[in-house]
């Protein structure tokens, strides 16, 4: 028989229960703002309507900034990302879903690292101490002194190589739907489990092909020995115009990534922290 104290438990988990799941869910919930903002940019930008506005992370915050309340919306944005930095450093100490494994700790830290720096970016351009940061002038200026290293192109290669992997591994665990194992398809009804799995493959992979045709563009900045080959989200996705299929894939892309907003959206309400 399940005690009292079980039974209380179950009905009001432990803060260290409960703050794992609302962290995660208000780092979930900011990812898809930025990723529908970024994927309506490049939306505009395929039907050429998107003139000077830049599709990726700087590009969205200003979006927001330009809205009633922006600066106040952006404060919240920066708060879900402290949340996901928080959850995800939780994970690597504590084990999280990958049970303790190392390979899971490591990439759960490098995660908390990276939305730590997201966090920061965002607050200082709430707080008007600067723009958020250029994806495309990033890429170039990290890639320069990079390349002026020794073993300079060793190293810019190997990012891009990195890159190229994990854009990969995304695409992949998108058509195997690895991602369903996270979250509580057993608490969604039939249709709204076709659409969160149709908006993960789909989604997931658009964001895995952004990311490899980053790595393969580092890669030729290592190659020719040139930084400006490199490039950002921006001009990848615009990049993506001038590729035989046209204006099409770029549409094809912007779609994706709004579908993994939206995804993102999912993962915040039924994902198993």
């Amino acid at each position: 028989m399940v005690s009292t104290a079980q039974h209380a438990r179950r009905r009001h988990p432990a803060w260290s229960e409960r703050f794992p799941r609302s962290a995660g869910r208000a780092g979930f919930t900011a990812r898809g703002v930025v990723y529908v903002l970024v994927g309506y940019l490049a939306l505009r930008i395929a039907l050429g309507r998107g003139g000077s506005e830049e599709a990726d992370r700087q590009g969205a915050l200003q979006r927001i900034a330009d809205q009633p309340f922006g600066r106040a919306l952006l404060w919240l944005l920066a708060a879900g990302f402290a949340c996901m930095a928080l959850w995800r450093a939780v994970s690597a100490t504590a084990g999280g879903q990958g049970h303790g494994k190392p390979g899971s700790r490591i990439l759960d830290a490098g995660r908390a690292a990276f939305y730590a720096s997201v966090c920061w970016s965002t607050a200082v351009f709430a707080a008007g101490a600067g723009a958020a940061s250029d994806s495309d002038r990033t890429s170039k200026d990290w890639t320069a002194t990079a390349l002026g290293l020794p073993g300079g192109r060793v190293l810019v290669g190997a990012a891009g190589a990195v890159l190229v992997g994990v854009g990969t591994g995304i695409a992949v665990r998108a058509f195997l739907r690895t991602f369903l194992r996270k979250l509580d398809t057993g608490a969604m009804g039939p249709r709204t489990r076709a659409a969160v799995t149709a908006g993960g493959i789909v989604g997931n992979t658009a964001r895995g092909a952004v990311f490899a045709a980053v790595g393969v563009f580092v890669i030729t900045a290592a190659v020719r020995f040139d930084p400006d080959r490199a490039k950002g989200i921006d001009d990848t996705l615009r990049s993506f115009a001038a590729t035989p299929a046209g204006p099409g894939l770029l549409t094809a892309t912007a779609v994706g990534l709004l579908l993994f907003g939206a995804f993102s959206f999912a993962s915040a309400r039924w994902r198993r922290f």
